[in-house]
């Protein structure tokens, strides 16, 4: 009977988890570049149900694996794009990203191999500083130029070029920061008034670092749409190269891809089966109290 208790607990547990992210995923609705999560559970803890039979030896026959509890083993970002929304501000920007992998077709930023291995879509984003000097990752590109003339966040957080640097905006000569510019497909910066390249001290062409993620799901998320990777995964992280299909749009945003009808389903049958739990948990409390309470007394 206690064993049926820990499964019913271990479920409310679960699903409690499972309605935090699918919350998460509803506040952040309105949230440019936000991805959702989708909370993943498994059986936990399993047992091998053996019989043991009744001849010499004492011979142990195998019978399967019974199943006595549920886990949210962890919560996947589902990669795929969001919708474009055009703002016509000059330093909002999005990425359209659809990197292919040879020999791999992907469906819903995913693909399975013919013996089970999931493989994720690379993904591109834009590159920033934290307030620590690391390098972060994030989708949101709504972005405005400080008082040094620097292209940063909504955070404050300084946007990265091509070689690792900030993007400063600041006119060589006057030493006044750049208002007018445009920034074409390859994420590099151009003067608008008479289309020429911005160019930094040394000469060379001021362009956005956008990086490439080979394995996107080991992303981890930081707050403030910002994306970092472990130290062991810093190899799958690359400058996105000419035939990626990878570009920047100007004067857009993307939106989060939380879908708000499925999010709505998804909260609602957590709750039921949260419920559903719990009625369990009540059913066998019940059943322990008269067990100690009338047939202990008989």
């Amino acid at each position: 009977m206690l064993r049926g208790l820990y499964t019913a607990a271990s479920g409310m547990l679960s699903q409690q988890r499972k309605h935090d992210t699918i919350t998460n995923n509803i506040a952040n609705i309105n949230t440019p570049g936000f991805k959702q999560g989708s909370a993943v559970s498994r059986s936990f803890p399993e047992m091998l149900i053996a019989l043991m039979e009744g001849k010499p030896g004492m011979e142990m026959v195998n019978r399967g694996r019974l199943n006595t509890g549920v886990l949210a083993e962890e919560a996947l970002t589902v990669n795929v794009q969001g919708v474009l929304r055009e703002t016509s501000n000059p330093f909002d920007f999005a990425i359209v990203s659809d990197i292919q992998v040879e020999g791999m077709q992907f469906n819903g930023g995913k693909t399975i191999t013919d013996d089970g291995q999931r493989i994720f879509q690379p993904q591109a984003f834009f590159t920033v500083l934290n307030e620590a000097g690391e390098q972060r990752y994030t989708r949101n590109g709504k972005f405005n130029v400080n008082g040094q003339g620097e292209l940063v966040t909504a955070e404050g957080y300084q946007v990265l070029r091509d070689n690792g640097q900030p993007i400063v905006l600041i006119d060589l000569d006057t030493q006044i920061p750049i208002t007018n510019i445009t920034v074409n497909r390859f994420g590099q910066l151009l003067d608008s008034t008479n289309g020429q390249a911005l160019l930094d001290a040394e000469d060379n062409p001021v362009r956005m670092l956008i990086s490439r993620v080979d394995n996107p799901i080991r992303m981890i998320p930081e707050g403030s749409g910002l994306l970092r990777l472990e130290a062991e995964d810093a190899g799958n992280v690359v400058q996105v190269a000419a035939g990626d299909n990878v570009e920047v749009r100007q004067g857009f945003v993307e939106s989060s891809n939380v879908d708000p009808a499925q999010a709505m389903v998804d909260m609602m049958t957590a709750s039921r089966m949260y419920e559903a739990n719990q009625k369990a948990v009540q059913a066998y409390d019940r059943s322990l109290e008269k067990a100690v309470n009338e047939v202990g007394r008989v």
